[in-house]
């Protein structure tokens, strides 16, 4: 699909109301868990090594619902960057642990916010900026009609994006030092020795050592945060939980496993809601089979 056309269809699906997408999206999602293709596939698998003990019945219904709830989010997305200001924050119905983000900035180091692949990770940001200096990492996307609508979004409450690149570090280590909120992505695969493998859900994991190295070099704590996607078109419960305070620790092997494990809290807490058809165990120790 070329620009104009994939700016066309982002501004189209944009007007829809937000409760028919939602719909459009449990619907495909469904009919994606009921025919062969990749994301099913790759959910599968996923679910699979990280609820061993699961019945075959109830990993198929989390599979089903994790595939709706994920075109969800691809289908609301156009909504949520075009809402005004009112309308969207309108849709937050709810903050819980608020208290916890303001006691940590209360410290004065600044605050690492980690937000998962998790309900709608667009809405965290935007909400987090209308009410708080934020500098979070961008990474480009393939498409540059794409890539231009998603900067313009994300910044227009005041957001700062920077380069996920030492530029964009150096930057975030900045905020950190003015005692302001940087936000991450916590369950990317990092690039080649930017990340070390540690435990998540019991399978070793290439996690990122960033929030570790942050933490660690200015004292700030880490909290996770996401928006659980509410039924009906409602809108998002954002819930905000603190990270144990091991990912701080000088050994990015320690710090990696922290962050992997408050990471797996914040999952099975709303575990149809997680992104299980991402890649997250494509690189492997080595000697290690391919899992995909």
């Amino acid at each position: 699909m070329n620009d104009t056309l994939t700016r066309a269809a982002l501004r189209a699906t944009g007007l829809l109301p937000l409760s028919l997408l939602q719909g459009l999206g449990a619907a495909a999602g469904w009919l994606g868990a009921l025919l062969p293709n990749g994301h099913r596939r790759i959910s599968d698998i996923n679910l699979r090594l990280c609820f061993p003990g699961m019945g075959r019945r109830a990993r198929r219904r989390l599979m089903r619902r994790s595939l709706q709830e994920t075109v969800k989010v691809a289908l609301e997305c156009p909504w949520v960057w075009r809402a005004g200001r009112e309308t969207l924050l309108g849709k937050v119905r709810a903050v819980e642990g608020r208290e916890r983000l303001d006691a940590a900035l209360a410290e004065g180091k600044g605050v690492i916010l980690a937000s998962p692949h998790l309900g709608n990770w667009e809405v965290v940001g935007l909400w987090l900026s209308h009410h708080y200096p934020i500098t979070s990492m961008f990474r480009p996307q393939r498409s540059k009609a794409l890539d231009t609508l998603m900067l313009t979004a994300r910044e227009r409450f005041g957001a700062k994006l920077v380069p996920s690149d030492a530029s964009g570090v150096r930057r975030q280590l900045e905020a950190l030092r003015r005692g302001e909120i940087v936000g991450l992505l916590p369950d990317q695969n990092p690039g080649k020795g930017t990340g070390v493998f540690a435990p998540f859900f019991g399978i070793q994991t290439n996690t990122p050592v960033l929030p570790g190295r942050l933490a660690a070099k200015t004292g700030a704590p880490l909290l996770f945060v996401f928006a659980e996607r509410l039924p009906w078109g409602r809108g998002w419960r954002l819930r905000f939980q603190r990270a144990p305070a091991e990912v701080g620790a000088r050994d990015a092997a320690v710090g990696a496993a922290a962050l992997n494990a408050g990471l797996e809290a914040c999952i099975r807490a709303l575990p149809e809601q997680y992104w299980w058809s991402y890649k997250r165990f494509r690189r492997r120790p080595e000697g290690e089979p391919r899992l995909y």
